[in-house]
């Protein structure tokens, strides 16, 4: 993949980040996206899983912000985000996943509902209210569940997400 096809690739992947659709990521996408999770799987905002997924979103944006918000101005444009992505993270999806950790952590805990693991159903569900369609998130949710136990590890989780968002593969 071609420098311009990885930027447009970043580019695509922008509007899941951008909540609210209005042209920046900013703080209350990430709150917004987590307050859609809690109400998705019926877990109370006060509860300790709902202030973890809170913590994580915040630590979200905070890693975000600082990779991508170049002028400062607490949000993150989309050529913002493109050029934090391909200069920051293209080597090194690990630092991504690392950023994502807290909240993607807080947002498995809400979603395994019997304490047994995150199912690939959950994992559906929660790209739903997401914004993934549906095809594409029944598709990562079965691909997520390589051994086909029923159950989806963080490990798994945190790659998937990374290699989404800033590798360069298609």
């Amino acid at each position: 993949m071609d420098s311009a096809e990885y930027e447009a690739k970043i580019a695509s992947r922008f509007a899941a980040f951008d909540q609210d659709g209005s042209g920046s990521i900013d703080r209350e996408d990430f709150s917004g996206a987590a307050a859609a999770l809690l109400a998705e799987f019926g877990t109370a905002a006060r509860s300790d899983k709902g202030q973890a997924l809170y913590s994580g979103a915040e630590a979200f944006w905070q890693g975000m912000a600082g990779i991508a918000d170049v002028d400062g101005d607490q949000r993150v444009s989309r050529q913002e985000f493109v050029t934090g992505a391909v200069k920051r993270l293209r080597d090194s999806p690990a630092r991504f996943a690392e950023i994502a950790r807290p909240f993607l952590h807080a947002a498995i805990a809400v979603a395994d509902e019997d304490g047994g693991g995150v199912t690939p159903a959950a994992v559906e569900r929660a790209l739903r209210v997401l914004g993934v369609d549906r095809a594409a998130a029944e598709r990562v949710a079965r691909e997520l569940d390589a051994d086909g136990d029923g159950r989806i590890r963080e490990a798994d989780i945190l790659t998937g997400f990374a290699g989404y968002y800033v590798t360069p593969e298609p």
